[in-house]
This record gives C-alpha cells, sequence and structure tokens, in this order.
C-alpha cells in the first residue's frame, strides 16, 4: 500500500494513476490529521510526502510514521530546495528519497516502487 499525502489533488491523482500503473495500490490524503488517522489503522509500505503540506506538518507525519509505522519507507517531494543538503535523511530515520516536485511522474512512480519492495 502507497500513502500518497499532497497539497496538490492534481498532482496526487496523476502519481497515483503512475503507481497503479506498476500494480500498486494507492491512497491519496491532503492533510497530517487524515494521514495520522489512516497511519493509526493501516499498515504502508511507501508514504509519498509532499514536504511543503499546506494541512498540517508532513515533518510531523513523518516522526508519528518512525514510531507507529517504521518500516514504511518516505518518500519526501518538495518544490523547495531548503533540505537540499540532505538533513532529512539524519532527522527522519525512514526517509528514502527527496525528490523535487517537478520529477517526472513515471520517475517517482519507480522510484517508490523500489522502495516498496525494500520495505
Amino acid at each position: 500500500m502507497i500513502l500518497i499525502v499532497a497539497s496538490n489533488p492534481d498532482l496526487s491523482r496523476i502519481w497515483g494513476r503512475h503507481l497503479e500503473r506498476y500494480g500498486q495500490d494507492v491512497v491519496i490524503l491532503s492533510s497530517q490529521k487524515e494521514a495520522v488517522d489512516y497511519l493509526y489503522d493501516n499498515n504502508v509500505e511507501v508514504i509519498v510526502l509532499d514536504l511543503m503540506l499546506q494541512r498540517g506538518s508532513a515533518i510531523a507525519i513523518a516522526d508519528f510514521a518512525s514510531y507507529r509505522r517504521p518500516s514504511a519507507n518516505i518518500v519526501f517531494v518538495t518544490n523547495n530546495t531548503f533540505f537540499s543538503d540532505g538533513s532529512l535523511f539524519t532527522h527522519i530515520p525512514n526517509t528514502a528519497a527527496v525528490l523535487q516536485e517537478q520529477t517526472p511522474p513515471n520517475d517517482l512512480a519507480a522510484i517508490v516502487a523500489y522502495h516498496g519492495r525494500a520495505s
């Protein structure tokens, strides 16, 4: 199961469709509360997480996931260069990748599929 938590619903749907082409089951949410509620009861292999989430904190979601679902890999997606130094890998132990929002959806899907198998 792949969980996408992002602010842009159009982009989330595009990512979701590409992941489904890889045979992945996908759930799309748009807020910290929805994500934490979902993670409380559901296992996920990979979380695709919008680092600049508008409805809540991506870092809080990642922190909760590292506690509640430690085997879930997190692929952060951002349109910002703030974390380009790789510090997310130090602060969030289950960070698998940090991608630019402009990453082609097929490339994102391949990376997520890879990290799903690795979890």
